[in-house]
């Protein structure tokens, strides 16, 4: 006769992972990578939310005054910056519809928290300002990039 035995099952954690609060710091932040960069690699999710992180630095630095705002709300938000968020992008119901059901927005999740905490390193040399590889903005015509991670350059001396 066979015992019956119980098995303690860890839980599948990525089951588990909670949404962020809608509208948070973290919230914004995860849809401003998954927008922008679910397609890249790790590096590059975290690379996008360093010029997140940067933007809101300069304000700082700047008593809290910059055209695209002191806050990781505010600098992604800020119309035609991060074009995920743009109404007329394909990307934008999608970006407002996503949650933790979608493994790329967990990985999003997760690398927000830690940016938003201050344990994310950043790879991008201090850059504010980043553009997909292939493509060339006005903007970069006049300066050399401080880093290029996954399909993306990325600059620290725009402004």
């Amino acid at each position: 006769m066979n015992p019956i035995v119980d098995i303690a099952v860890e839980p599948d954690r990525e089951s588990q992972e909670t949404a962020p609060a809608p509208g948070s710091a973290v919230d914004i932040l995860a849809r401003t990578l998954w927008g922008e960069a679910r397609g890249e690699p790790v590096r590059g999710k975290e690379a996008v939310a360093a010029v997140v992180l940067n933007r809101v630095a300069r304000a700082k630095e700047r008593n809290g005054q910059y055209w695209w705002g002191n806050s990781v709300e505010t600098v992604c938000r800020k119309p035609w910056q991060f074009s995920c968020w743009n109404d007329t992008d394909p990307n934008a119901a999608k970006l407002r519809q996503v949650g933790p059901a979608d493994r790329q927005f967990r990985i999003c999740i997760r690398i927000a928290r830690r940016a938003i905490g201050g344990s994310l390193d950043d790879p991008t040399g201090g850059a504010t300002h980043y553009h997909r590889r292939g493509s060339l903005p006005a903007w970069a015509r006049r300066v050399d990039p401080s880093a290029e991670i996954g399909h993306h350059l990325f600059y620290n001396d725009v402004e």
